[in-house]
């Protein structure tokens, strides 16, 4: 049965994808809303977990994107997603950079070692939708590469809390086989991290 009270916002990066994500946790019964990522931490409410979203922005040029710095200060679960993702590997140490081969499309990712909590309940490999010029070269310490596809190897991260995860592909998008899966296993982290408090 569907937890209405579990509250999970999208922080819009400027993605062409962002109501995508924001329908996607709606059809799984989250409470949700969009927010910019020009909104001040203060303005937020509370939140059990947060997504920040993907964005034209190059955040492997410019290491820039809105607010998401003060977002990433936030005691709950949160998933970055293609420039989101970028930006948490930057923030937490790591770094993005442009990617040598930048994927648009459909491409074949692999999961390591079973892929962390994200991606309990899908198969070791797996369609996903690409796209991106930049991509994150060196994941931050604390992290661990969960999937690669032929042509980036860090198509996704967890960190060694299980609190924050990134994507490079987009889950949000058809294409991605396994993505309605993949948002109903970060929902579920929510809720289990919103238990422990």
């Amino acid at each position: 049965m569907a937890d209405t009270h579990l509250v999970i916002d999208v922080v819009d990066n400027g993605g062409q994808w962002t109501h995508r994500e924001w329908r996607m946790l709606r059809y799984l019964g989250v409470d949700t809303k969009i927010l910019s990522n020009t909104t001040p931490l203060s303005e937020f409410r509370e939140v059990d977990g947060l997504i920040l979203s993907g964005g034209a922005a190059r955040v492997g040029l410019t290491g820039e994107l809105g607010n998401c710095a003060e977002y990433l200060n936030l005691d709950v679960p949160i998933l970055g997603i293609c420039a989101g993702h970028q930006f948490m590997a930057d923030f937490y140490g790591g770094n993005s950079a442009e990617a040598p081969k930048p994927e648009f499309g459909e491409a074949k990712i692999t999961l390591v070692e079973g892929g962390g909590k994200l991606f309990q309940n899908t198969p070791s490999a797996q369609m996903v939708w690409e796209s991106h010029n930049d991509e994150v070269a060196n994941i931050p310490p604390g992290f661990k590469i969960t999937a690669y596809s032929e042509s980036c190897q860090v198509q996704a991260m967890e960190n060694d809390e299980a609190t924050r995860f990134g994507l490079q592909f987009h889950p949000e998008v058809d294409h991605s086989e396994y993505g309605q899966q993949i948002f109903s296993n970060f929902v579920k982290l929510c809720k289990s991290a919103k238990k422990q408090i």
